[in-house]
């Protein structure tokens, strides 16, 4: 089965299979610590990682995906989480924070993992908690990494600018010297008081030598 580059060649073999054991998994990139979770019982290793199991306290919003390049954000809830998930919600700076949702594939009855595939990968904007009788509901909107492709870079062709981004570069250390320099085009006049004056160079006339006269 052919495939595109991104996707899990597991994921391309469950495909084929008459049944599909579907799951979705959520990695929020905190300071401290990330928050992985995914929508299943007990725990999950995808990637070296290990998901707790939320079963249906993880709650995910649509997913928009269609021929066009443009950003669509994803909302998520996560209902009745321990203290360490709340107090991550409460006391980390989590704005323009890496969150990622993933989908995969299990192995038919078990916790082995087939294959998984990105499905969204942005940034965490807005989080809020909502306390209820079944305990803290935490709602997180996040905006799609494209959004950086409308974002000014701020970055200027200067030497200082460019040692933010490598500063073992060297290909802007002579950039502000040229700022005042003059370039001198053609060829200058020389003798009398025309002298240093630019002159365009005019090539000489054609003459064909086929034609007559």
């Amino acid at each position: 089965m052919a495939t595109r580059p991104g996707i899990d060649s597991g994921i391309t073999t469950r495909l084929a299979a008459d049944h599909q054991e579907i799951f979705f998994a959520v990695k929020a990139e905190f300071d401290t610590s990330d928050v992985l979770l995914w929508n299943g019982a007990d725990d999950l290793v995808i990637n070296s990682e290990t998901y707790a199991g939320a079963g249906q306290l993880l709650s995910i919003g649509a997913v928009e995906d269609d021929a066009e390049l443009k950003s669509a954000g994803l909302s998520l809830s996560i209902s009745g989480m321990d203290e360490t998930v709340l107090s991550y919600a409460l006391t980390e700076n989590y704005q323009n924070r890496f969150i990622t949702l993933f989908m995969g594939f299990l192995m038919g009855g078990s916790n082995e993992v087939a294959g998984v595939m990105t499905l969204f990968k942005g940034r965490m904007v807005n989080l809020t908690v909502v306390d209820s009788t079944d305990g803290a509901n935490i709602n997180i909107n996040a905006e799609n990494r494209l959004l950086d492709l409308k974002r000014p870079s701020n970055l200027r062709y200067t030497k200082n600018a460019q040692k933010n981004i490598d500063n073992t570069d060297t290909g802007f250390n002579r950039i502000n010297t040229l700022q005042d320099k003059t370039f001198v085009w053609g060829r200058s006049e020389s003798g009398g008081g025309s002298a240093g004056k630019i002159v365009d160079e005019q090539p000489p006339p054609f003459h064909n030598p086929f034609s007559p006269g």
